[in-house]
């Protein structure tokens, strides 16, 4: 005997985040909003930005002191100008931006349930910018369940 299952729905929408430079914007109630418009109740959330210079990550939202710290860490692991990197064409973030958004990714995915992103208690998405200038980043959200 087969067992029907409830038709697979999907989603897709897309935004800017405007950036002030180096550091973090949180966009877990834009994405929380492309969720809960996508009508799907139980499936996943993919989030991906399509940049080599800025990442996507879930972090602490509670203390901003656990982003700067990150972004010290980062900093001392990956710094602007070493002379290691032949690339930079762009200035001394160049190559930098680039490693620092390898290591620490372009896309996440969240479960949904309820018709929400199931985020704990303390995580937020955060987009990282890696350069030092204001940049704009696309990001997408594809949702995808039943």
């Amino acid at each position: 005997m087969s067992r029907a299952t409830p038709a697979q729905h999907v989603a897709q929408t897309g935004f800017t985040v405007h950036t002030r430079g180096r550091g973090f914007s949180e966009i877990s109630d834009k994405v929380g909003e492309i969720v809960s418009a996508s009508g799907v109740q139980t499936g996943i959330a993919q989030v991906f930005t399509a940049h080599t210079s800025c990442s996507l990550l879930i972090s602490e939202n509670a203390d901003p002191a656990v982003r700067a710290d990150l972004e010290r860490w980062l900093t001392r692991a990956v710094p602007d100008g070493d002379s290691i990197f032949q690339h930079d064409a762009e200035g001394p973030d160049d190559m930098p931006a680039h490693v620092r958004s390898i290591l620490t990714g372009v896309s996440l995915t969240v479960p949904v349930h309820g018709g929400k992103l199931q985020l704990g208690t303390w995580q937020g998405l955060y987009l990282w910018e890696h350069r030092i200038d204001p940049h704009q980043r696309k990001v997408t959200v594809t949702v995808l369940g039943h």
